[in-house]
């Protein structure tokens, strides 16, 4: 090997190291027991109530992607929402301690002490934090379809299969903002334990409370219940990640949806009820979806940046 091979590859193994370390942890078989357990659960009662109406479900011809849809009953979650809800969680989990804990145990000196590049540490942490992630997510993704093909006995089309993926990549990129978020407190607090309760905290207020601030801030500046309310809340509540990924899971896994915005009686008068190709689906949301992919590079940059100027102590 050359001299300069250990510098170009410093990343590498760096997420190498990472990933083992992942994956021999605890926190990866709770979290990985959390998902399964929950998106399994929610595909298996989803395909009991299409089955139960299946003479009416017959003719859908994306009546697979029901099956990532359909709330379970008395519930108002769906697959979707399971994700949407838990997967900022495995973000959490895999980056609150990435160079906190590497501090806290004396071994980040020694770690930079190594012949690579200080920006390969944090380069490879998000990668193999990332790569797990992805690993996960693509495994429950197997899991839960092929219970979705034994409990209804169907196939996915071609075009089923396409927003799948779409909604896979999607995902990883959502969860990935967490994660990047989660790093990013890592290397800016002290303990471990502080960025695990500021990145809670954070996931808390943007996903489980953003519906109800964005309420009280839109009631402030125009009447409940009109038209420029509900503009102004849909507005608002694009600050969240958490609406912005509801509406991009949204598109994709309903072919039948053709706008994101406020509709007037008179624009849905007389419309003709279709489904939508993944490509147009995609030109509906593809806003979100920039945004979502600009959140996590900026989010990481931040984090990036505070790396290389810290000051690290022997």
């Amino acid at each position: 090997m050359s001299r300069t091979d250990p510098l170009r590859t410093g990343w590498r193994v760096v997420a190498r190291k990472e990933i083992a370390d992942h994956l021999h942890s605890a926190r990866f078989f709770v979290v990985a027991a959390l998902l399964t357990v929950t998106g399994v659960a929610a595909v298996y009662a989803a395909g009991g109530r299409i089955r139960d109406v299946a003479s009416q479900a017959t003719d859908d011809p994306s009546l697979f992607l029901k099956l990532f849809t359909v709330a379970i009953e008395n519930t108002p979650f769906a697959f979707v929402n399971f994700v949407a809800l838990i997967g900022p969680l495995l973000g959490i989990a895999f980056g609150f301690d990435a160079v906190s804990s590497e501090r806290a145990q004396r071994t980040l000196p020694r770690l930079l002490a190594q012949p690579i590049h200080r920006d390969d540490v944090v380069n490879g942490k998000f990668a193999a934090g990332l790569a797990v992630i992805g690993m996960l997510l693509t495994a429950l993704m197997l899991l839960v379809a092929a219970v979705g093909v034994v409990r209804l006995g169907i196939v996915p089309r071609a075009e089923d299969v396409g927003r799948m993926l779409v909604y896979l990549v999607v995902s990883i990129v959502y969860i990935g903002v967490w994660l990047a978020f989660a790093l990013m407190l890592s290397i800016l607090l002290q303990r471990a334990a502080t960025a695990a309760l500021t990145a809670i905290g954070t996931w808390l207020v943007l996903s489980l409370l953003a519906a109800l601030i964005v309420q009280m801030v839109a009631g402030m500046f125009a009447e409940p219940g009109g038209v420029e309310n509900a503009g102004l809340q849909q507005a608002l509540g694009r600050a969240s990640p958490a609406i912005v990924y509801e509406e991009v899971t949204a598109a994709l896994l309903t072919p039948e949806l053709r706008t994101l915005g406020v509709i007037m009686p008179e624009q849905a008068f007389r419309a003709v009820p279709g489904q939508l190709p993944l490509g147009q689906s995609l030109l509906l949301v593809w806003p979100q979806l920039a945004g979502l992919v600009a959140l996590a590079a900026v989010v990481f940059a931040v984090a990036y940046i505070a790396f290389l100027r810290q000051e690290v102590r022997v």
